[in-house]
């Protein structure tokens, strides 16, 4: 499995697998949360978590999220256990990520980062490990 084939899906908790492409939408399963298929149509606003970025502060003005995960990774090598209050939360990100932009980065995004990175952590650790060709990028 890769990050772009994992998907979360707005107003609906976790992140979801991409089994396969249909004219009407897309056939997801939850990640962790057993083996029921769900059919996805055009009414749910999916994202691919391989196209999500953060806003940051450097002149490209976002880093992608697989970038921030590797750098979970490297700081935590399994679940990352944070405190639940906003200074943790914000602490964290920044320890992670310095150049994060504060401003437009919000708490609830840094939350929905680190449940995505313990969910891909759980179920699905080869996600989280560089590839050889972006080893050598």
């Amino acid at each position: 499995m890769e990050l772009k084939d994992i998907a979360v899906i707005s107003g609906k908790p976790g992140l979801y697998r991409i089994m396969k492409t249909t004219r009407n939408g897309v056939v997801i399963e939850a990640i962790g949360g057993g083996k029921t298929k769900i059919m996805a149509d055009a009414s749910h606003r999916i994202s691919i978590l391989k196209e999500i970025s953060i806003y940051t502060t450097t002149e490209e003005g976002s880093i992608p999220l697989e970038e921030v995960f590797y750098a979970m990774k490297e700081k935590f090598a399994g679940e990352a256990e944070v405190g639940k209050d906003d200074n943790s939360l914000r602490a964290f990100l920044s320890e992670v990520l310095p150049q994060h932009d504060k401003t437009r980065v919000y708490i609830s995004d840094i939350k929905k980062i680190i449940n995505w990175y313990n969910v891909l952590a759980i179920h699905a650790p080869e996600v989280l490990e560089r590839s050889e060709a972006t080893k050598e990028a």
